[in-house]
């Protein structure tokens, strides 16, 4: 299965994997799964870092990235023009625009943020 990880299922996995639930553990931990990070998250974790919300560097996020074993999806203009249509159910813009990308590639993502399964259509895990 392919799925998107949020950013802060991303941060957990690596800095409080007791924070996951069960399913998202073994989710996480299942070879046969493809697990990606948009690539906005690595924006939103570097804008963050910086303005000292979050202690999580460049060199955490590129050691997170192998261990984990995550590919970056590249968020394009079609995920971007998903947000034309996309309810204000959620207002924060970081994760309205990983909404927007996991509804237009169609995959699951995993988030314990409850804002998520508001969407129609967007399967969460967690």
């Amino acid at each position: 299965m392919r799925l998107l990880l949020d950013t802060a299922a991303f941060i957990f996995a690596v800095v409080s994997p007791e924070l996951l639930t069960k399913r998202a553990t073994a989710i996480l931990h299942d070879p046969e799964n493809i697990r990606e990070l948009s690539a906005l998250s690595l924006s939103e974790i570097a804008i963050k870092s910086a303005r000292g919300k979050l202690d999580f560097s460049g060199a955490d996020t590129r050691r997170a990235i192998e261990d984990l074993d995550v590919r970056i999806l590249p968020y394009t203009a079609n995920h971007a023009l998903a947000l034309f249509d996309l309810p204000l159910l959620h207002t924060d813009p970081f994760d309205r625009q990983i909404i927007a990308q996991a509804l237009s590639e169609e995959i699951p993502i995993m988030t314990s943020d409850e804002k998520f399964s508001l969407y129609q259509g967007l399967k969460v895990l967690w």
